[in-house]
């Protein structure tokens, strides 16, 4: 199988309880395709200034993602600084800098047309069906979203549910779109709208994943130390889709483990600023945490 994620590779500016840093390497698409490399071959779609670092190309590359479809514009990447207090769940948003994604529109590599899973990353809802057309017939479309889509774009992104299989949100995007202050309520009406499989992420509380027929929940493993939370979300996606890719396979088993496999990708996210931990983090260290993920559940 083969996984296309069409999403930011950006600059952030993140401010925690345990420091401040200036405009470390972020994104949607790297986080995502960072924590989907351990399990398959990612390939990214994005767009960056001359000013992103070519050593993250490299490490990037050194992990098996896929950078064909990453074009280099002049101009400065895609910044976004964002401040977080004492509730890591709770984020203010200070500044977003759009700058060479401003006018993005995605073009999809030949050779990525054939890919099984492709991933649409916070991308606008409006242009979903533009870089769709330039696939063949996924065996999954996944998507996510944020704040921003949902309050300027709800029926467009309601309509793009409709043709899509898997959908990401966050408990607060998924109580704002559904318009359910329940979040199981919310899950079901977002189900009702079309994707097959509905995956909401409650940060420390972990997820829950809605089928039509059954509901899993997995954990957040057990952390103390929350140093930036900030790619969370999209490393969970990364392992979830990135562990689907590998098993070839959709069925409720292989979904119940991407769920476990995407919040253990989450859980190391969230231990250093920016893409940090990754620059350490094996396989080893991933199978070892996916092992006290289940004794957490076992009884």
């Amino acid at each position: 199988m083969s996984l296309v994620i069409v999403g930011s590779v950006a600059f952030d500016t993140v401010e925690t309880s345990f420091g401040r840093r200036e405009k470390i390497v972020g994104g949607s698409g790297t986080y995502c395709s960072l924590a989907a490399s351990y399990f398959t071959r990612p390939k990214v779609v994005g767009v960056i200034g001359r000013d992103f670092p070519k050593k993250t190309l490299a490490l990037l590359r050194s992990r098996r993602v896929d950078l064909l479809g990453l074009r280099i514009r002049p101009g400065k990447t895609f910044h976004w600084e964002g401040r977080y207090g004492e509730d890591p769940n709770v984020r203010t948003t200070v500044r977003t800098e759009l700058n060479v994604f401003r006018d993005f529109r995605p073009e999809i590599p030949a050779a990525y047309a054939k890919a099984d899973i492709v991933y649409l990353a916070n991308i606008d809802p409006d242009v979903h069906g533009f870089i769709l057309r330039q696939f063949g017939t996924p065996k999954a479309v996944a998507m996510d979203t944020i704040r921003y889509w949902i309050e300027t774009k709800r029926d467009a992104l309601v309509r793009e549910l409709g043709r899509v299989d898997i959908f990401f949100a966050n408990d607060e995007e998924a109580r704002l779109l559904s318009g359910d202050s329940n979040l199981i309520a919310a899950g079901k009406t977002l189900l009702g709208f079309g994707p097959a499989l509905v995956v909401l992420k409650k940060g420390e509380h972990g997820a829950i994943i809605f089928g039509r027929e059954f509901i899993f929940g997995v954990l957040a493993h057990p952390h103390a130390r929350v140093v930036d939370p900030t790619g969370a979300g999209d490393a969970f996606a990364g392992g979830f889709l990135g562990y689907l890719d590998k098993a070839g396979s959709f069925a409720r088993r292989e979904v119940r483990r991407a769920a476990v496999y995407g919040s253990v990708l989450a859980s190391y996210a969230i231990e250093d600023f920016g893409i940090g931990r990754f620059l350490t983090l094996d396989r080893a260290a991933i199978e070892c945490r996916f092992r006290e993920f289940r004794k957490l559940v076992s009884f």
